[in-house]
């Protein structure tokens, strides 16, 4: 079963999902389709396929299909592959497949079918809407609760431009605004009262389209790892973010890394995203769900590309 978001990387992509059927198919697999007019549409359609019981789902797209992917499959004996055709493609980055190359991604996803699937763990996002409705979803990838969530708060509220430039002018516009934010944040071990800048719960380690905000995060350890990049000037976060995009700021006095299994941030006027996809207001609890989730992925990961 293979699902199709058409819109990935602003429509660019439409031509991959047809191909990677197309090409399951040549193989020798009975591969039905999944299109809708809208995400909702899909994921209703993906969800009832789910529960009928086929051998995987392929997904096709960004993070945001992943998210469809994982929040279908969790928990169920259903494997997912991923062919990343969207903009960011955090999560198939930290697995080691391919990005923008649907050939050897639909290669890698036929030869996980001939040995057990990679089981991995996944998290859970919980939070209360304006009305007080508890949420509840789940992700592969990244809870972002700082500034990688002002960005794409702005980015989803904008229509010009269309594509990657558009998220690099939300961030040229939420620097130029930088504030520190007053975060509340429980984990395993105690509580961090903190003014931050970068908040993050992560269960892989890239968000964003390549920033390497947890270089020891691992998707099969039962943990998460908390990112929090504390109170700066303009001028030091300017220096400091091009060391997030290469993982290079671990050691940075203003940077504290966690592990847990568990945390709950709370914030004043910040908007939760998972897996790119907007959750609402904190605050927002995350809880790992140690091996819940089954991939066809390489066994191991692979350096990043």
């Amino acid at each position: 079963m293979v699902a199709i978001n058409p819109t990935a990387s602003f429509g660019r992509s439409r031509d991959v999902g047809p191909r990677v059927a197309a090409l399951l198919a040549e193989r020798g697999h009975a591969v039905t389709e999944l299109v809708a007019g809208g995400f909702d549409e899909l994921q209703t359609r993906v969800a009832e396929a789910v529960a009928g019981g086929p051998s995987a789902l392929v997904v096709v797209g960004g993070d945001g299909m992943v998210s469809l992917g994982v929040s279908a499959v969790a928990g169920t004996t259903v494997p997912l592959g991923l062919v990343p055709s969207g903009t960011g493609n955090d999560m198939a980055r930290g697995l080691g497949i391919p990005q923008h190359d649907p050939e050897r991604a639909v290669e890698i996803v036929l030869d996980a079918l001939h040995r057990p699937a990679r089981i991995v763990d996944t998290g859970i996002a919980t939070w209360r809407d304006a009305d007080g409705v508890e949420t509840a979803r789940r992700f592969g990838g990244v809870v972002s609760c700082g500034f990688d969530a002002l960005v794409n708060e702005r980015a989803n509220r904008m229509r010009f431009p269309r594509g990657a430039s558009r998220y690099t002018l939300s961030i040229a516009f939420e620097l130029a605004r930088l504030r520190p934010i007053a975060y509340r944040i429980e984990h395993d071990d105690g509580v961090l009262e903190t003014e931050g800048m970068l908040v993050s719960v992560a269960n892989n380690r890239f968000i964003g389209g390549g920033m390497e905000i947890a270089p020891q995060a691992s998707i099969d350890d039962g943990m998460l790892d908390l990112f929090v990049v504390r109170r700066l000037s303009r001028a030091r976060f300017v220096r400091l973010f091009p060391k997030v995009f290469r993982g290079e700021h671990v050691d940075e006095p203003e940077v504290t890394m966690l592990r847990t299994r568990r945390a709950r941030v709370e914030a004043v006027g910040v908007v939760g995203y998972a897996d790119g996809e907007r959750l609402g207001p904190l605050p927002v609890e995350v809880a790992v769900d140690p091996a819940s989730l089954r991939l066809l992925a390489p066994a191991v990961t692979a350096p990043a590309r």
